[in-house]
């Protein structure tokens, strides 16, 4: 636990990251279709703002599954072999997913690029785009980091997923030892 202490409540902050957007487009969402439809008066770009934080909270929580390993997976093919065997699969696997974000992450910063050159802008305020297509790159870019290090640690230290989705439960257990002697554990 404690190699990856830092990492767990990183991921915890990346999915806090993730909630906090999801509550902003349905506030804003909610907010606007009251407004439009009780008092005649929607929400200037509430549409294309709700859009462009939909796309920041998905690549957010890419970067909580990114590390965790958490996502839908079926492993009946995986946990038939043995435990050299799985590492392997693993590490193939992660492998490609890191293909796959590096191959993302570059992508998505020349979107940035593009977005900031061409002024594109929301429809009614004309609020620039790159701002909001920056922080779905920042997810992105964090979810990099995620998959990264998730390699690292299966190919050092042969860390399979199941110790990750068990994340909530350490920290929680360090939250009631803390509760018990009176110290907040994750903070000193």
């Amino acid at each position: 636990m404690h190699r990856t202490g830092f990492l767990e409540r990183a991921s915890l902050a990346i999915e806090k990251v993730a909630g906090a957007l999801l509550g902003l487009i349905t506030l804003l969402v909610v907010a606007s279709a009251i407004g439009r439809y009780f008092l005649a008066w929607p929400i200037p770009d509430a549409f294309d703002l709700s859009r462009l934080l939909l796309g920041a909270a998905i690549m957010w929580g890419f970067a909580s599954v990114a590390y965790r390993g958490s996502h839908i997976k079926v492993d009946l093919f995986a946990e038939m072999l043995g435990a050299r065997t799985r590492r392997a699969v693993d590490f193939l696997a992660w492998s490609v997913l890191l293909v796959f974000t590096l191959l993302l992450t570059w992508k998505m910063g020349e979107r940035v690029l593009t977005v900031w050159r061409a002024g594109e802008g929301t429809m009614d305020l004309r609020l620039p785009h790159w701002p909001f297509v920056a922080l779905i790159w920042t997810g992105v870019a964090v979810s990099l980091v995620g998959v990264t290090a998730r390699l690292t640690l299966i190919a050092l230290h042969g860390a399979g997923l199941d110790h990750f989705e068990r994340a909530e439960a350490i920290l929680d257990d360090e939250d009631t030892a803390g509760a018990l002697t009176g110290e907040d554990s994750r903070h000193g």
